[in-house]
């Protein structure tokens, strides 16, 4: 696999791999990678574990993966960032993540969507500077019964609207 890596990616992955020596996620990691046989279907697992040890999926951890599954790195890249569970920025201490699927949409997620952007100065994908609120958006939870639904720091919450969404943040910045 390294001899197919261009001479930049070799050079960042040497550097990765000096970092993982001396760090105990990478370390649980790897533990994490051989309890899966280092198999590529195992990739979706490895990321999960990768992304609760270090809280974000940076780059050099990509190539980690990349290196011990024995996959191309734009195999482990695309996976991590098709699938929005996984992020490859910190986050803040708060999530909101609203779903822009159909029936949300058309409930009113955009408005909804707006009212945040409007009271964190902050765009979908962003973080607040104070690392208190990061700012997502989902394809589609699956909850389009209770459309539109917001997702704040993992609890799904039912038909919000942009008071709703507002009085949240104002909950978490207040602290």
């Amino acid at each position: 696999m390294n001899a197919m890596l261009a001479s930049p990616t070799r050079k960042r992955l040497q550097t990765a791999l000096e970092h993982a020596s001396g760090d105990k996620r990478f370390k649980i990691l790897e533990v994490h990678m051989k309890k899966h046989q280092f198999r590529h279907d195992a990739l979706i697992e490895v990321l999960h574990k990768a992304q609760e040890l270090s809280g974000y999926l940076e780059d050099d951890l990509l190539l980690f993966i990349s290196h011990k599954l024995k996959l191309p790195p734009s195999r482990v890249y695309g996976v991590a960032t098709f699938y929005h569970f996984f992020t490859l920025k910190p986050q803040g201490e708060h999530t909101c993540v609203v779903c822009m699927g159909t029936a949300c949409y058309v409930k009113g997620a955009d408005k909804v969507i707006a009212a945040v952007q409007e009271h964190t100065k902050i765009k979908p994908g962003e973080t607040t500077s104070d690392n208190k609120v990061s700012l997502l958006t989902a394809r589609c939870i699956g909850a389009c019964g209770i459309a539109p639904a917001v997702v704040y720091d993992g609890t799904v919450t039912p038909r919000a609207t942009p008071a709703s969404a507002v009085e949240q943040l104002k909950k978490w910045t207040a602290k």
